[in-house]
C-alpha cells in the first residue's frame, strides 16, 4: 500500500481493493461538472483484503491530517478499517457504531466523521426492484451469502421495525468464517430480536446449494461475498437449483460475475429476476459523496447523476 501525496485540490478518495477497474474513476468527473464542485478530483488507495491495522491508520490519519483531502468511500474494506481506526475519529454516526463499519469518511467544522452508509444504500437498491407489498404478499424468504457490512445493511433493511409484517418469512446468512456470522447474528437481534434467521457456517459452495433447494418460491437470493468482483467464482456450484419466480441480487456490476451468469442460465425456466449491483453502486457512492461535500443529492439532482452513469453502464 502506498499513500498519496499531500493533496493539492479538494481530494475525495477510494479505498477498495482494485480501484483503478471501478466505472466511478470516469464517472466521477461527470458528477463533479453536473454538481458543480469546482475542482474537485478522485484517487483511489489499493489495500490488500484484511490488511494489516497500520495500513488502515495511516489511511485514515494521512486524510484526518491533510487540508485538502476531504474524505472517502470505503468498499471491502468496511469492517477491518472500522476495527482498526475507530478511536481516530471525532464523530461515529449510530449505523457506523451498531454495525462495526465504515463506508463513509468526511470532514465538518475540523471534526473527522465516520459513517455506515450501506443500509440507506442497500434500502433504496432493494425498493428499485423488489415489488411492494411482495414478502406480505408472496411468503417468501431471503436468502444472503456473506456476513459482511453489505449483508448486515440488508438484514437491517428487510426485518426493520418500519416494515410491519412486509418482512421475509424466513432468512438464511452463510459465511465462510464464523466471526463475521457471530457479529451478523448479534447486530440483527439487536435491530429485530424476533425476526427468524438462520445462521449457517459454509465453508465450500455445496453447503450453499443445500441452503438454496430449501428455499420456498418468490424469494430473494443475494450475492454479498464479494466473489465476483475482486475475486473470481460464485458462493454456488453449476448444480446449484434456484427456486422458482425468486429474485436474484448479484450486488457487483464489474468482475466475472459468476453467481449472475448462473442464475441467467435459469431465468426463463424458473421465471427469475436477476438485477446486478449496478443500481446499489450509484446509490452507495451518491450518499457518501454528499457526505463528503455536503450537498443534497436527491430528487431531480439523483435523476441527472443516473442518468448520466447509465450512458457510461
Amino acid at each position: 500500500m502506498q499513500l498519496p501525496e499531500k493533496a493539492a485540490q479538494p481530494t475525495m478518495y477510494f479505498i477498495g481493493v482494485t480501484t483503478g477497474k471501478s466505472s466511478i474513476m470516469k464517472l466521477f468527473p461527470l458528477w463533479v461538472k453536473e454538481l458543480g464542485l469546482l475542482d474537485a478530483i478522485l484517487k483511489g488507495i489499493d489495500i490488500t483484503i484484511h490488511a494489516p491495522e497500520e495500513d488502515y491508520r495511516k489511511t485514515v490519519g494521512f486524510i484526518k491530517n491533510d487540508p485538502l483531502s476531504v474524505g472517502a468511500l470505503v468498499t471491502t474494506h468496511k469492517i477491518d478499517l472500522y476495527n482498526a481506526v475507530r478511536d481516530i475519529f471525532d464523530y461515529l454516526d449510530p449505523y457506523a457504531v451498531l454495525f462495526g463499519e465504515l463506508s463513509s469518511i468526511s470532514k465538518k467544522e475540523g471534526r473527522l466523521e465516520g459513517y455506515a452508509k450501506d443500509p440507506i444504500s442497500s434500502g433504496l437498491a432493494l425498493e428499485a426492484f423488489v415489488p411492494s407489498n411482495f414478502w406480505r404478499e408472496q411468503g417468501g424468504e431471503a436468502f444472503i451469502m456473506g456476513a459482511g457490512g453489505s449483508a448486515r445493511a440488508m438484514g437491517a433493511y428487510l426485518f426493520h421495525a418500519n416494515q410491519g409484517k412486509n418482512v421475509p418469512s424466513r432468512m438464511y446468512v452463510s459465511n465462510r468464517s464464523t466471526p463475521r456470522l457471530e457479529s451478523m447474528k448479534d447486530v440483527m437481534k439487536r435491530i429485530n430480536p424476533d425476526a427468524p434467521i438462520e445462521y449457517y457456517h459454509s465453508p465450500e459452495p455445496s453447503v450453499n446449494d443445500s441452503i438454496l433447494r430449501k428455499l420456498k418460491p418468490y424469494s430473494l437470493i443475494v450475492n454479498a461475498t464479494g466473489l465476483g468482483k475482486d475475486r473470481p467464482g460464485s458462493p454456488l456450484t453449476d448444480n446449484a437449483e434456484f427456486p422458482e419466480n425468486s429474485l436474484v441480487w448479484e450486488i457487483n456490476y464489474r468482475g466475472d460475475l459468476g453467481f449472475m451468469y448462473q442464475a441467467l442460465k435459469q431465468k426463463e425456466a424458473k421465471n427469475l429476476h436477476v438485477e446486478d449491483g449496478w443500481t446499489y453502486f450509484i446509490y452507495g457512492w451518491t450518499q457518501v459523496v454528499a457526505e463528503v461535500f455536503h450537498i443534497d443529492i436527491q430528487g431531480k439532482t439523483f435523476q441527472r447523476i443516473e442518468q448520466i452513469s447509465n450512458q457510461y453502464r
